[in-house]
């Protein structure tokens, strides 16, 4: 079983009946804390380091190529999962000037979209592949895929909660900075 190094999560694929509330939990979470002071989400605390505004479009639009995976994979035998570009989605799709309300409202519809097409999965149906092109090429069943978008789910709210603690940390010592994790890993 795989473990992020980074955040500890275990890739047990037995997860991927449940990913489909998970998903709507962990969006109402991120929209929760879409809530927050415009300019905080905005605020990056290094130059390479996202903002929390663009760790939840990062999400938003996992949640929507993973849709579209899975829909791909039930249309075609092993389709190939493109990489989405999640780079260049951030100055593109202008992230940092999108307006949180929207994007958390955007993020729960993207959870729910991403829900619907996994709850619609019959039980031969999560053994379907995609051909994942991170970390390396490699053939991966659906069951895969559902478990791996909860991961980023769960990594990118913590990123999110650690950029907006660091503001937090920052405004309450008088500027002191504690150190950044770099952007994303993966899409």
């Amino acid at each position: 079983m795989t473990t992020c190094m980074e955040c500890g999560f275990a890739y047990e694929l037995t997860l991927a009946p449940a990913v489909s509330a998970l998903a709507k939990g962990h969006a109402g979470e991120y929209a929760d804390l879409l809530g927050g002071e415009t300019a905080v989400l905005r605020r990056r605390s290094a130059p390479q380091v996202w903002s929390a505004l663009e760790y939840a479009c990062h999400v938003r639009d996992v949640l929507l190529a993973q849709r579209e995976r899975v829909l791909a994979a039930r249309r075609r035998e092993t389709p190939v999962a493109e990489p989405m570009g999640r780079d260049e989605r951030v100055d593109h799709d202008g992230y940092d000037q999108q307006q949180p309300a929207d994007v958390a409202r955007q993020l729960q519809d993207a959870a729910l979209l991403f829900a619907n097409v996994l709850d619609r999965l019959s039980p031969a149906d999560w053994g379907r592949t995609v051909v994942y092109t991170y970390p390396e090429r490699e053939e991966r069943s659906l069951s895969w895929l559902a478990v791996h978008t909860l991961h980023e789910l769960r990594h990118h709210l913590l990123d999110m909660r650690c950029q907006l603690e660091r503001h937090n940390t920052r405004h309450n010592n008088g500027g002191s900075d504690l150190g950044d994790v770099p952007a994303p890993s993966a899409d």
